[in-house]
């Protein structure tokens, strides 16, 4: 394992450590819970069950990559690996990571995990949100692809796809209740900022 996936399996196992820290801290200031996959009406089960796959999924793969090292080569990785991915996959997982950890920070009392209607915090319009209005989704799809060029595997691709397939559903239902709840601000805000960048 070269120095540049062994940061890059680092990387994801800091963020993902970070984030549910992040996280609890911001349910403590707040009172109340921030995961919101069970509540309302909306039909969340299978992004979080997706999300729930990939992040654990990842973080196996990471401590195992560590643990393990070139065990886990196969033909994915036969083919791919090299500096350029090792280059590539470093960045975009580093930067990844610190796009979704500002954006979640940035996010404040309106940082949720989920939708439910009438459980939506205002809409932050600044910083990363002026960008993109899912930058911490936009951050943890770096991440990881940055993970599958840095540690090409069939595994992570898979992870890969199962964490994209995740946000784009979430994505669909979050945009809806927002809508409900918020109506013509939140249009407005569509119409100024792109779903994705």
């Amino acid at each position: 394992m070269t120095p540049i996936e062994t940061v890059c399996s680092a990387i994801v196992l800091a963020y993902m450590a970070l984030f549910l820290m992040l996280t609890a801290r911001a349910a403590r200031t707040s009172g109340r819970s921030l995961w919101l996959f069970g509540k309302g009406s909306e039909r969340q089960a299978l992004p979080a069950l997706l999300f729930r796959l990939a992040f654990a999924g990842v973080a196996v793969y990471a401590l195992a990559a560590l643990a393990l090292s070139d065990a886990l080569a196969d033909p994915v990785h036969e083919v791919v690996d090299g500096r350029f991915g090792d280059l590539v996959g470093g960045v975009l997982a580093l930067a990844g990571a610190g796009l979704a950890l500002y954006s979640q920070i940035y996010m404040g009392l309106s940082w949720r995990i989920g939708a439910a209607s009438g459980e939506l915090g205002t809409i932050v319009r600044t910083g990363p949100f002026g960008l993109s209005r899912n930058p911490v989704f936009v951050g943890q799809v770096m991440l990881f692809v940055g993970l599958a060029f840095a540690l090409p595997n069939l595994i992570q691709l898979a992870l890969t796809f199962v964490l994209i397939a995740a946000v784009h559903l979430q994505v669909r239902i979050e945009e809806q209740a927002l809508n409900r709840d918020l109506g013509a601000e939140y249009q407005t805000y569509c119409r100024k900022v792109r779903r994705w960048i």
